[in-house]
């Protein structure tokens, strides 16, 4: 066997020497961006990238409000992370809770006219570092492709976000 031979081991092929690197390079870089951005976010707006992914889940939610089940799940975020996350967010005036009309076995958070005039304020700068760091580093075809290999990942994944 080369190095560039899949070895087999449970019945599934292992990566080659070149998909490893394409691995890594597609890993590193999106590490890359992603701190850029977190940076530029807190830098030019003081919210930390969870805190605008909140405020947007908020912003585009019927009534500015939502379940924090439904708020951990739309983001990604375990309920534990979430409950302690916007206990920050609360005590800066972004966010509040109120308990839940239907029952009171949860609550539903609220954003609060600071909150969204937060949101307000970084969403410009960091639409713009997307389009700066992101989409003006890539021509039409390798946006589109991007875009394909997005899909194509998620799809794999599975809505559980497994294999």
């Amino acid at each position: 066997m080369t190095e560039n031979t899949p070895q087999r081991r449970s019945g599934r092929q292992l990566p080659t020497t070149e998909q490893l690197r394409i691995w890594r390079d597609f890993i590193e870089t999106a590490d890359a961006l992603r701190s850029e951005l977190s940076s530029r976010l807190q830098t030019e707006s003081a919210l930390s990238p969870g805190d605008y992914a909140v405020l947007l889940a908020l912003s585009e939610a019927e009534g500015s409000r939502m379940r924090s089940s439904e708020l951990a799940a739309g983001i990604g975020w375990q309920r534990s992370r979430l409950s302690h996350h916007l206990g920050r967010m609360e005590r800066r005036g972004l966010i509040r809770r109120e308990e839940y009309a239907a029952d009171n076995r949860g609550a539903e958070v609220v954003l609060t006219p600071t909150g969204a005039e937060a949101f307000r304020g970084a969403t410009y700068p960091h639409l713009r570092a997307i389009r700066e760091l992101f989409v003006d580093a890539l021509t039409p075809d390798q946006l589109a492709a991007a875009g394909e290999v997005a899909v194509a990942l998620r799809a794999h994944l599975g809505p559980s976000g497994k294999v």
